[in-house]
């Protein structure tokens, strides 16, 4: 025992994530573990059979101490004698940490015959950290007892009793396991989010529960929703959560002209107080992050150092797999006051960690992503954030007894003018990706699915069409086998069918490096002001001239190929990376993609063609693979100045600054795009041109019937027709060979062929 204590703990001291989150959390005192007296009545942790430390025992007394343990006794109680718990609390009560905790003690008190504990999460990081937080309360290792799984990256073994993931992780394991039979407890967190997976699972496993009386399903929500999920899910215990302190409110005597300045400056003031607590600030969205994130750093130069450091912290809500690093010297400057400055949106809520926030910053208003079935397009609106997202930025303030709330609008705007609930995602997104999900839980009976908030019917008729469109679906509306291998894929349909297709003319190591590159976050960074010409000088290295799909193939060889030849990889491919304005993370990312599309390859037996860029014929092939699953996206130049009309609707859009074709003098008539916003400056990324004759050779025939009545559908008309006689003639010598051959071999009557359906 001695001996197993000891590679314990030898393994806690080196295991550098523990440390990383004992920073993170601001939780460690830099003393060391101290020596256990071995006795009669020692206490062994029952995950692992091992000796508690004296750390558990100090981060059981922090634990006791949170709001959600005053439930603790009630949960268990709860948990054991219904299938559905609801736990509603405020943020930061300590709910995401604890109750998953409790629900692994049920399992093994349980001898786990009925499964392990599975948690879900919004976001990635927090996936993450909240596995590294459990594992280090329960004074076991992260990636055994304790483990997490998100997009990419599994740190789980079969001996995991809790296990934290994304919620569409959770989702596409159903399509392999549709019981989740491994699984004795699912806990859902964060359900107010109202995300698209979260939605879908919470309505798949009505079905489930009812199939599997032992599964228990606990429901992680804030107080806004308690009503609406009782509601929901019939007559199941109800435990409320309220958090310690209540902050200050601070509102504006008017709307500001401009949020995002006035955040800046009210920031900068605080600062000048010299008041003590790190600051979070509520932007409109990512692109705003990025640019308080450069104006921070400029302007700590010419701060006051007495004032001590401001440290701009970004927190990406979708960029799951791109989590701020801790800065690496912060042990070493201890003498030094540090504030940390989070940058993050509405919807990054979950994100916020640290337990030093004194001041948080709310500009009030959000912009949403909403997607229009009938024009397949994203439009950014700009809106106020609605009143249960209001409640939730105050709550983080809860741990803090003299916290700040400044509220960038008037008290009477907040009252009158504002939503009082979060929109449900499933009403505002492209349910492409969800329908394929559930015909494919329909293969299994479980394809039914009791919504929540029920999708709008032209949003589920266009996805619908779409899978119908890529051959997803059977004469009946069931999914083909086509569709079955299309769902394997974590991408878009569209993207997926276009990586089927590249078996087909033999470029699928060129398409899966597409696949990854489209997929990762954006590798081109916003230039610094004053060096955009140098940036583009460096950007025009990669380009060419068949699109920025084979510029993408350009950026990310050239990243593997400075990889190959650094001595120490991590600086080379960094200063690489500085030396080229791109995204080290976002092509690491890419190749971490890449990587998992060329295993569920090989998983299920799919051919992967040499490599072949850059001769004539694999340009082509490249292009027909892209045009076999995007021929719905398709424009076309109608002026000659880069004017682009959409062939499905009247909406016109211009390239994106980022598109190769930008640095050049040579605007394309007919494109390919990866993705079209409408915003206040509508643009498509990701273009690449095409010809009409590979346009109508590639498109089925039916899609191309439905397309509004345009100039554009005339021009292609017009190919179509001209290419009609050859067609003809191509169509009469195969009906000639094909009787020739069936006087030769005559076929079996109808009546006697077996058909597989």
């Amino acid at each position: 025992l001695g001996v197993a204590y000891a590679s314990k703990m030898e393994f806690l001291n080196y295991s550098p994530e523990s440390h990383c989150f004992s920073e993170l959390l601001d939780c460690s005192d830099g003393e060391e573990e101290e020596t256990l007296v071995y006795g009669e009545d020692i206490e062994l942790n029952p995950f692992d059979g091992l000796p508690y430390s004296s750390r558990y025992y100090k981060l059981l007394k922090e634990r006791q101490e949170l709001p959600v343990w005053k439930v603790r006794c009630a949960f268990m109680e709860s948990l054991l004698h219904n299938q559905i718990v609801i736990v509603a609390g405020d943020a930061k009560t300590g709910k995401s940490s604890q109750v998953p905790q409790w629900c692994a003690e049920h399992c093994l008190a349980a001898g786990r015959r009925h499964g392990t504990a599975v948690c879900t999460q919004v976001h990635g990081q927090a996936a993450v950290r909240l596995a590294l937080r459990a594992a280090d309360e329960m004074d076991v290792n992260v990636g055994h007892e304790v483990g997490y799984l998100v997009p990419f990256e599994s740190c789980c073994t079969t001996d995991t009793i809790l296990r934290y993931c994304t919620d569409d992780l959770l989702q596409r394991e159903m399509m392999s396991a549709p019981l989740l039979n491994s699984y004795g407890v699912i806990i859902l967190d964060d359900v107010h989010e109202r995300t698209v997976p979260t939605d879908v699972l919470l309505g798949v496993l009505k079905g489930v529960l009812r199939a599997r009386p032992a599964l228990r399903l606990v429901i992680l929500t804030a107080p806004h929703m308690s009503s609406k999920l009782q509601d929901y899910c019939g007559s199941v215990p109800l435990l409320r959560v309220e958090s310690k302190h209540q902050a200050e409110v601070v509102y504006s005597c008017s709307m500001p002209k401009d949020h995002f300045l006035s955040a800046l400056r009210l920031l900068f003031e605080i600062h000048h107080t010299k008041e003590k607590g790190d600051i979070v600030i509520f932007l409109a969205c990512e692109q705003e992050i990025e640019k308080a994130y450069q104006i921070i750093r400029q302007e700590q130069s010419s701060l006051n150092p007495d004032l001590g450091e401001l440290i701009p912290v970004p927190l990406y809500p979708t960029k799951n797999n791109l989590m701020p690093k801790p800065n690496q010297d912060k042990q070493n400057c201890y003498q030094k006051y540090r504030r940390e400055v989070l940058l993050t949106t509405s919807s990054g809520e979950s994100l916020i960690w640290t337990r030093n926030v004194t001041f948080v910053i709310d500009i009030g208003v959000e912009r949403r992503k909403v997607y229009s079935p009938r024009i397949r397009a994203e439009s950014v609106i700009t809106q106020p954030i609605s009143k249960a997202q209001a409640e939730m930025h105050k709550q983080i303030l809860s741990m803090a007894p003299s916290g700040k709330l400044f509220c960038l609008y008037p008290e009477e705007f907040a009252q009158k003018e504002v939503k009082r609930d979060v929109p449900a995602k499933i009403q505002e997104s492209n349910l492409t990706s969800m329908v394929l999900f559930l015909k494919r839980m329909d293969i299994a009976g479980f394809g039914h699915c009791d919504f929540l908030s029920r999708p709008a019917p032209e949003s589920l008729m266009q996805a619908l069409e779409d899978l119908d469109y890529l051959a997803a679906l059977d004469n009946d509306g069931n999914l083909s086998e086509f569709g079955v291998i299309m769902s394997e894929f974590p991408l878009d349909p569209q993207l997926s069918k276009s990586i089927l297709a590249s078996c087909e003319f033999e470029c699928v190591d060129e398409m899966l490096t597409i696949a990854a590159m489209v997929t990762a976050p954006n590798c081109f960074l916003r230039a610094p002001s004053g060096t955009e010409e140098i940036a583009l000088t460096c950007w025009r290295k990669f380009s060419h001239p068949a699109g920025d799909h084979f510029t993408l193939i350009n950026v990310f060889n050239a990243f593997r190929e400075a990889s190959a030849n650094s001595t120490s990889q991590c600086y080379s491919n960094e200063k690489w990376c500085r030396d080229y304005f791109l995204s080290c993370s976002a092509l690491r990312m890419a190749e971490i993609i890449r990587a998992e599309l060329v295993e569920i390859m090989r998983r299920i037996e799919l051919p992967i063609s040499e490599p072949g860029f850059g001769s004539p014929e694999n340009t082509q092939s490249i292009k027909k693979a892209l045009l076999s699953g995007y021929f719905m996206h398709i424009a076309r130049d109608v002026d000659g100045s880069g004017n682009y009309l959409m062939l499905t609707h009247r909406q016109v859009a211009q390239l994106h600054p980022f598109s190769s074709y930008c640095n050049t003098r040579r605007i394309p008539e007919w494109v390919v795009f990866h993705e079209f916003s409408i915003s206040e400056d509508n643009s498509i990324r990701v273009i690449s041109e095409i010809s009409p004759n590979l346009f109508v050779e590639l498109a089925p025939q039916y899609y191309f019937s439905n397309l509004p009545p345009s100039e554009s559908k005339d021009i292609l008309q017009e190919v179509i027709n001209h290419l009609s006689p050859v067609s003809a003639i191509k169509e009469k010598q195969k009906t000639n060979t094909d009787n020739k051959e069936n006087e030769k071999y005559p076929q079996t009557p109808t009546e006697q062929r077996c058909i597989i359906q």
